[in-house]
């Protein structure tokens, strides 16, 4: 693999490593010192990245600079996304899609005994469906707790916030759209006796 090739890569990555994190482009020139019009060109593409500005990067993201240049595109998720940490959970991308929608398995670890939460706002869509373990889930003025098999779907712009209900581990899954889209379930049709 040539140097473009490898290079040509890097501002999706650091686009998807933003969103899956949570943080505009304004919080993450806070963080590195690097202006947001110069982040806004490396995610497109239009600026090439240099170690000076892949260095404050990686640090602000908590990977390495291989994780940022050299990660393979073969499209096969299964075997090359790697885990991200976001507020304390362990985030693992199923799908590697500009745009669309996103999905992720989260694990919430054991002791995650946030007892108030954070609330996020953002643009976008979520459905969550619980794996294992009770996941406290507040929304706006809701304070709800979800057990394996249970869902839930919102607009991001409701306040928000995901953490374990009683001390032990949780894992869902969360798929994340723009505004405007939503993941539809549909159920078969009861049999008629």
């Amino acid at each position: 693999m040539d140097d473009e090739t490898t290079l040509s890569g890097v501002g999706a990555r650091l686009r998807e490593l933003r969103r899956a994190r949570d943080i505009t482009l304004t919080d993450l020139a806070e963080q590195t010192g690097i202006s947001v019009s110069t982040l806004s060109r490396l995610e497109s593409g239009s600026r090439r990245p240099t170690l000076e500005l892949l260095l404050p990067l990686a640090r602000a993201y908590g990977v390495t600079l291989d994780e940022l240049v050299d990660a393979p595109a073969t499209g096969d998720p299964r075997v090359h996304l790697k885990p991200l940490q976001a507020n304390g959970m362990t985030m693992l991308p199923l799908t590697r899609r500009a745009g669309g929608i996103q999905a992720y398995k989260i694990v919430i670890p054991a002791g995650d005994g946030r007892r108030h939460p954070d609330l996020k706002i953002h643009e976008g869509y979520e459905w969550i469906y619980v794996l294992n373990g009770r996941l406290r889930v507040v929304l706006g003025e809701h304070d709800i707790v979800l057990t394996p098999g249970e869902a839930a779907e919102f607009d991001t712009r409701t306040p928000h916030w995901f953490g374990g209900a009683d001390g032990e581990p949780a894992e869902f899954l969360s798929l994340f759209g723009t505004q405007g889209e939503r993941a539809h379930l549909r159920a078969a049709p009861s049999s008629r006796r």
